[in-house]
C-alpha cells in the first residue's frame, strides 16, 4: 500500500470517531504498532491529528 494512500485511509477511518489509538489503526490495517505510530506521527506533523498521551496509550484526535 502506498504511503499517501494509507495516510488517506487512516484519515477516513478516523472521521467516524475522531479519536483513535495506535493499536486500533495497527489492527485495522494489519500493520505493526510501530508502523501505525509512524503514520500517525507524520499526520500529526501535517496538522491532521493532535496526540494526547495517557497512561499506557496514545490517543490521536482528528483536528
Amino acid at each position: 500500500m502506498k504511503l499517501h494512500k494509507i495516510k488517506q485511509d487512516i484519515l477516513e477511518f478516523s472521521k467516524a470517531d475522531r479519536v483513535v489509538t495506535t493499536a486500533e489503526i495497527a489492527t485495522h490495517y494489519e500493520i505493526s504498532w510501530n508502523t501505525a505510530e509512524k503514520y500517525l506521527l507524520e499526520l500529526t506533523l501535517d496538522g491532521k491529528f493532535r496526540r494526547i498521551k495517557k497512561a499506557g496509550v496514545n490517543l490521536w484526535v482528528l483536528i
